[in-house]
């Protein structure tokens, strides 16, 4: 974005918060066109700021990311690691339901095999990793545990719960059971 003269800029902040408004209504799937239209643009000039709908998609869920990896982080100074893991997992599971399409935009490829400062699957790999690997040193967590393993448990039940009437009661109680199987003693 450096660079960039400011009525591009206003127009890239613009899409981007009327995008996060239709991605919150309507999910990942939310129209490119809808959004040119109500941001008052052409779909060239958002194709242009976002070259692609995950790319729209990342830039929306930014924040919310970042915010994401820096809990991580704050939760490391927690006594019980696994409470800790467990807390932060919520935490995604919770705002992946809330953020309709942050779980498309996570299970668009695998987590691993996109560049580490254009993607919020990597940023949160990294960051849920460093609260796993202390819950597996403690073994409070399976040492076979991965952090890919836990973030496709909580994107697959995001995308599995997202359309229930009460999709957090739902994923709450499907995470409550996947989870229980982390336990190095089988709880």
């Amino acid at each position: 974005m450096t660079g960039q003269r400011s009525d591009a800029r206003r127009n890239r902040t613009h899409i981007l918060a009327v995008a996060e408004a239709e991605v919150a209504a309507r999910g990942a799937q939310a129209s490119l066109e809808q959004i040119a239209r109500v941001a008052g643009v052409g779909s060239a000039t958002v194709r242009r700021h976002f070259p692609t709908r995950k790319a729209l998609l990342e830039a929306v869920f930014q924040q919310r990311v970042h915010d994401l990896c820096e809990r991580a982080h704050a939760l490391r100074a927690e006594p019980d690691s696994r409470a800790a893991l467990l807390e932060w997992l919520r935490e995604l599971l919770a705002y992946s339901l809330a953020a309709r399409g942050l779980a498309d935009v996570l299970s668009y490829e695998p987590l691993r095999d996109e560049a580490a400062d254009s993607s919020c699957a990597p940023a949160l790999a990294a960051a849920g990793d460093l609260l796993l690997r202390r819950a597996v040193e403690d073994r409070t967590v399976r040492a076979d545990t991965t952090i890919d393993d836990l973030l496709v448990l909580v994107i697959g039940i995001a995308l599995a719960t997202e359309d229930y009437t009460d999709p957090a009661t739902r994923a709450d109680r499907a995470f409550r059971l996947a989870v229980a199987g982390l336990g190095t003693d089988g709880s």
